[in-house]
C-alpha cells in the first residue's frame, strides 16, 4: 500500500511521514517510533503541523472508506493517526461522537 500517497495527499511531502510509513508499515515498530514521531513534529512550524494533522486525517479517512477490504489493516492505520494526532495535538478533530439521548 503506498502510505506515503496518503499522507501527502495534493501536497509537497514533508519528512515526518518517513517514520509514520515505518510504523504503518510494521506494527511492532510503533512503540518504538512514536516518540521520534513526536519530538519531530515538535520542531515544525504552525503551517506544517498543520499539513501534518491534515495527512493524519487522511490516513482515519482512507481507513474508514477502506474498512470493508482488509478490517485489521485498517483498523491499525487508524490507531497509528489517531494515537499521533493525541500525542502531537491532544484531541481528535474527527472525534466519534456518541449518539445523544432525545
Amino acid at each position: 500500500m503506498d502510505y506515503q500517497r496518503i499522507l501527502v495527499g495534493r501536497e509537497k511531502p514533508i519528512p515526518i511521514y518517513k517514520g509514520i510509513v515505518a510504523a504503518l508499515e510494521n506494527p511492532l515498530a510503533f512503540p518504538d517510533l512514536l516518540e521520534p514521531i513526536y519530538r519531530e513534529a515538535m520542531t515544525l512550524d504552525d503551517q506544517t503541523l498543520d499539513q501534518f494533522r491534515f495527512s493524519l486525517m487522511r490516513l482515519q479517512l482512507y481507513a474508514d472508506i477502506h474498512r470493508n477490504e482488509n478490517l485489521e489493516q485498517m483498523m491499525h492505520i487508524k490507531y497509528v493517526a489517531q494515537v499521533l494526532e493525541k500525542v502531537v495535538f491532544g484531541s481528535l478533530i474527527m472525534e466519534p461522537t456518541e449518539p445523544t439521548a432525545e
